[in-house]
């Protein structure tokens, strides 16, 4: 027997709509005039399938960073993520007043992206479904920081070590897939997943010799194939 439905709790059901409510309404300007945000995955919009190393998560081409080639130019980006992410962290600690959760917020430069983790206290309503409400969040966050900074954000969010362990089980689910297409080369297509889990996925195909990982599909059921080399 089928258990019942349960209704969402109060929290869950309102933290997007109050998250978008907080954003401010005015577009991003920058003193050449309006800054155009690229679509979130404009490098891919045509594509069914792509090679995993030519597009990065969320449409991104692998190898671009917001910073450059130079040391002036890495460092600028720098600065500029550590910007990212105290916007970020400012826009997170209203959000939770106004849900009136608790939760600290640690924010930290990985790569070439900010970092922003909500940690502490019972965060679940936040998470949602298979991370439902947490990327739906993220896309809200990652719209404020582009408000006030004029640049397109990456940066990523993770609340209650949700993508943390996410990480970890996409960790061993992918390398047990790569190890069954290297012995049976047989292509294998793994469930839909979402930008950030797909990325993980290709991450670790990467680094088995005699396989490879491609992305097929659209959004929302987009999806990571692995194959054996030839």
């Amino acid at each position: 027997m089928s258990a019942p439905h349960q209704p969402p709790s109060d929290t869950a059901a309102t933290a997007e709509a109050t998250a978008g409510a907080v954003l401010s309404p005015a577009p991003a300007t920058s003193p050449d005039g309006p800054t155009d945000l690229p679509d979130r995955d404009e490098a891919s919009a045509d594509a069914l399938v792509e090679p995993a190393d030519e597009v990065d998560i969320d449409g991104d081409i692998a190898g671009d960073t917001a910073g450059g080639t130079g040391t002036g130019a890495r460092t600028s980006g720098t600065d500029l993520l550590v910007r990212e992410g105290d916007v970020a962290g400012d826009y997170l600690e209203r959000l939770l007043d106004i849900l009136d959760v608790d939760g600290d917020i640690d924010l930290d430069v990985e790569g070439d992206r900010a970092s922003v983790a909500i940690v502490g206290g019972d965060l679940r309503d936040l998470v949602g479904s298979d991370g439902s409400v947490l990327e739906a969040l993220q896309e809200l966050t990652r719209l404020a920081v582009a408000q006030a900074t004029g640049v397109r954000s990456r940066l990523m969010l993770d609340i209650g070590g949700y993508r943390a362990q996410r990480r970890a089980d996409l960790t061993s689910l992918a390398a047990e897939a790569a190890q069954r297409v290297a012995g049976s080369r047989q292509a294998e297509r793994l469930v839909p997943m979402n930008p950030f889990e797909r990325k993980v996925v290709h991450d670790v195909i990467a680094g088995v010799s005699g396989v490879h990982s491609e992305s097929e599909g659209e959004e929302p059921n987009r999806r990571v194939v692995v194959l054996p080399d030839r």
